[in-house]
């Protein structure tokens, strides 16, 4: 295809193309921006500026741009068997060695896997598929979920209703039926004078008694992502997983572990409920099962659910055209073999990750900075107008978006949720990046502050 210059390419896309979670009309008038390669860390836009990805795409470049080894993979597969499904008994070899790499790295007796397309169709699946569990045991009446305001688990109908987030909700008449939620854990919005073990517990309290008012006959499950990323990168005490844990096997409730963001190595662990330690019933997985390379999803059911679902669930009636798609299959093995043989994830954990916190709280001096929260390689800094006071902007988000945008004219990307700078660099950042990243960061924090007519660092 020949190059077209970017301002046909940006009056097409106005014309043609309806952006996820945007303003389109906005966007239209502004003009997308055209993003032309990548390598590294880095990726190149249309008008030749080179930017620090410090958010790998959305959560999921992990191994990096440009990794000719992926694409080789595909070519090859692509070549010998472009596409066969898994229905009427039939499946590919690629698809069988995912399955089965996914059982020995997912912790636990996590060994079943199903495949979709994305992180928003596999909590789809879970939503149906336990569901069922429940169902073909003679207890249909158990088919409520509990989420947490706030969450995301995708935006399909089911999956929006899953999560939390008010704004999608408006969309739609969501969330459908039988789907309730509890507040979450974000100790600088709520946490008050508790400290960390005792706000846990507080926290999880709030599923035990969800649970007592709609009743532990009528609860199927609880869903949840280790760290709620989309939100702000909440992260929970380290004690709040093991109690919520505790909660559900006291009311036979399935729990359910959201890791499309926090999964293959994340949080320095290959999974957050490692990090955490704690057993989900249930995993879905995505973004870094392929490091966004092409699209792929999973779902991990442990051996009590799998065993119920394949004796007593009869003809499963789920699935997709490109369920375990050979392709993305052969992709995802590359991808997770990478992820292995380069140890990306103990580097993460023994060196990389520790010296990006050190950077990031450092980060957390400045005085724009309420909070600056971090575990593994998925980070925010909370903007507030005066500390040490645990407050907002009033008008939450438009901070946020300045200096977002502050920063992307500083070479850096960074996600902006309301007023919280989002992190989730590509794992193989070097400590080189890191500190390219922390000197791009505060220089643009100073200029948000600027602008605010606040003290700058």
């Amino acid at each position: 295809m020949e190059p077209t210059d970017t301002r046909t390419l940006q009056q097409l896309d106005a014309a043609h193309h309806l952006h996820p979670f945007n303003d389109n009309a906005a966007l239209a008038k502004k003009g997308t921006r055209i993003l032309t390669r990548g390598e590294g860390c880095y990726v190149w836009d249309a008008e030749g500026n080179k930017l620090l990805d410090a958010f790998a795409g959305l959560w999921c470049v992990n191994v990096g741009y440009g990794r000719r080894e992926l694409g080789e993979v595909a070519s090859r597969q692509m070549t010998q068997l472009a596409y066969y499904n898994s229905f009427f008994g039939c499946t590919t070899e690629p698809t069988v060695h995912l399955a089965a790499k996914l059982a020995e790295l997912t912790p636990h007796d996590l060994n079943h896997a199903f495949f979709t397309n994305s992180g928003s169709e596999a909590n789809d699946t879970i939503l149906r598929l336990v569901r069922h569990f429940w169902a073909v045991q003679d207890q249909p009446k158990k088919n409520i979920f509990i989420g947490r305001h706030n969450g995301y688990h995708g935006s399909t109908v089911a999956g929006a209703s899953l999560g939390g987030m008010k704004g999608m909700h408006k969309q739609g008449g969501l969330p459908i039926p039988d789907i309730h939620h509890i507040d979450p854990p974000f100790w600088f919005g709520d946490g008050g004078e508790m400290g960390e073990e005792e706000y846990g517990l507080h926290c999880a309290k709030r599923l035990e008694d969800k649970i007592l008012e709609l009743g532990p006959d009528r609860v199927a499950a609880f869903i949840g992502e280790p760290i709620m990323g989309a939100i702000g990168v909440y992260i929970p005490p380290r004690n709040y997983w093991k109690e919520i844990e505790r909660i559900c096997r006291k009311y036979d409730v399935l729990l359910v572990a959201d890791e499309v963001i926090c999964g293959f190595g994340r949080t320095g662990e290959w999974f957050a409920s490692q990090y955490y330690d704690f057993r989900p019933d249930v995993m879905t997985l995505a973004k870094g099962i392929t490091s966004g390379y092409i699209p792929l999803g999973a779902v991990m059911f442990n051996d009590r659910v799998a065993d119920v679902l394949a004796t007593k669930g009869g003809e499963l009636a789920h699935g997709y055209t490109y369920s375990g798609h050979p392709v993305c299959a052969a992709v995802a093995l590359e991808n997770i073999r990478i992820l292995q043989d380069e140890r990306i994830v103990e580097t993460c954990k023994a060196d990389t990750g520790p010296y990006l916190a050190e950077k990031w709280k450092a980060l957390g001096e400045h005085p724009l900075v309420g909070e600056a929260r971090i575990a593994g390689m998925v980070g925010a800094l909370e903007l507030v107008p005066r500390k040490p006071a645990r407050e907002f902007f009033p008008d939450r988000g438009r901070v946020g978006q300045l200096c977002r945008d502050i920063a992307l004219r500083n070479g850096l990307i960074l996600r902006a949720t309301n007023d919280s700078m989002l992190l989730s660099p590509p794992l193989v950042i070097s400590r080189a990046q890191v500190d390219e990243l922390a000197e791009k960061a505060w220089k643009s924090l100073d200029m948000t502050a600027k602008e605010l007519g606040m003290p700058t660092g």
